[in-house]
């Protein structure tokens, strides 16, 4: 019964992630329908593992003898995701003490770290608490409001905590490599990420001046986003795709401005349902 309880969740999973395909629509529409496909198949999976690794080895579930296999599945699960999760975070933590060896200086009131590269860059870098860091080629290429437009982006990414949430969506990215989609889902999160964080900066500045530093910044940009990193040019995916996605936030600076809406917390519920196979600890005896 455990092992039927461990493939309906895989097949549920992976139907799920069939069904994504690129639709248009607004940013909440899309945020939402991409987020639920890319979080919900994994959770429900890690959920079903939870519960058989609960229930354990011995016993009797809807009159069925439950057996080691589905056991020793579901600990593979849970220790592929611990160790998965442990590689990334250190992966992360040597991207921060790599950035904190940079030189703090002021830039516009604030303590940023400087980069010692030609390249043009501006991310945050961190979990949490992420810090700034720009490069020495930003800061001489840029004019003072072009500057400000990127801080005014990079701002948005820390608002929005970006570098810590997508922290924890590239645990599951790294997790659910294997189901179908995994990629294309990461990529459209990440545009997403940046749409908002563009839209929040266009509010502070003109977003003309926004889109021109894009377009220069990515397009002299030899430097790629790391791990617990959120850049100004993180448009992801290959040149045509990227290309895309770049075209899509121009697009959105130069229409007219729209809100970015507040949560839905509603739209959590939806992910209930992914806790359904804890249920089952009930019917074990």
């Amino acid at each position: 019964m455990h092992l039927m309880m461990i493939l309906t969740a895989l097949t549920v999973a992976w139907s799920l992630r069939c069904s994504f395909h690129h639709l248009p629509g607004s940013w909440d529409v899309r945020w939402r329908r991409s987020l639920f496909l890319f979080l919900f198949p994994p959770l429900l999976i890690f959920m079903t593992a939870i519960a058989v690794l609960f229930m354990g080895p011995q016993g009797r579930m809807g009159g069925v003898h439950t057996g080691w296999l589905s056991y020793e599945l579901a600990l593979i699960f849970l220790g592929f995701f611990a160790i998965l999760c442990i590689a990334l975070a250190f992966q992360g933590w040597q991207s921060v003490e790599s950035a904190r060896k940079s030189p703090l200086v002021s830039l516009g009131g604030k303590q940023v770290r400087l980069l010692n590269t030609e390249a043009l860059f501006a991310g945050q870098i961190g979990f949490w608490q992420p810090e700034l860091v720009v490069s020495q080629g930003l800061l001489q290429t840029l004019s003072p409001a072009h500057l400000d437009s990127v801080l005014a982006h990079e701002q948005g990414h820390y608002h929005y905590r970006d570098t810590f949430w997508f922290f924890w969506l590239g645990w599951v990215r790294a997790c659910t490599a294997w189901l179908p989609n995994t990629d294309s889902l990461w990529e459209e999160l990440l545009a997403l990420r940046e749409l908002r964080a563009d839209s929040y900066a266009a509010s502070q500045v003109d977003p003309l001046l926004l889109a021109e530093s894009l377009l220069m910044v990515v397009s002299n940009s030899s430097v790629s986003s790391e791990i617990c990193c959120a850049a100004l040019e993180s448009s992801g995916g290959d040149a045509y795709g990227g290309k895309l996605r770049l075209e899509q936030r121009i697009e959105a600076l130069l229409a007219p401005p729209k809100p970015t809406p507040e949560t839905n917390w509603h739209y959590w519920n939806s992910f209930l349902l992914a806790f359904l196979p804890l249920v089952s600890v009930l019917f074990h005896t």
